[in-house]
């Protein structure tokens, strides 16, 4: 009987490390906060020549996305170290039995 990837490996190994590691990364991406401070409703320039027509942030975009990729922040939330090494150890644990189950045992 074939296992995990068509390999020898255990299906049980398969399926714990893969729930340790969706659990374990999604976490670790839950702890991650994204901000910028680029408005994109709020008006940057007025031309009153055309009965006050704004250009929104909106607007200006496409020509900017350089500087607004630059100015967003990637901070990590505020936590425990026994939170951190619970998510390191169910992400990374979780990726070595997924990667094990994958390989064939030679019996």
């Amino acid at each position: 009987m074939k296992g995990a990837g068509g390999s020898s490996g255990g299906i049980g190994h398969f399926f714990i490390g893969l729930i340790m590691m969706c659990g374990g990364f999604y976490m670790l991406l839950n702890a991650i906060s994204v901000t910028s401070n680029f408005g994109l409703s709020s008006r940057i320039y007025s031309v009153n020549a055309l009965g006050g027509f704004g250009v929104t942030g909106g607007m200006v975009m496409i020509p900017f996305i350089f500087g607004v990729i630059s100015s967003v922040r990637f901070s990590m939330r505020t936590m425990t170290s026994f939170d951190l090494i619970v998510i390191i150890i169910l992400a990374f644990g979780g990726l070595g039995l997924f990667l094990r189950s994958l390989k064939s045992i030679d019996t």
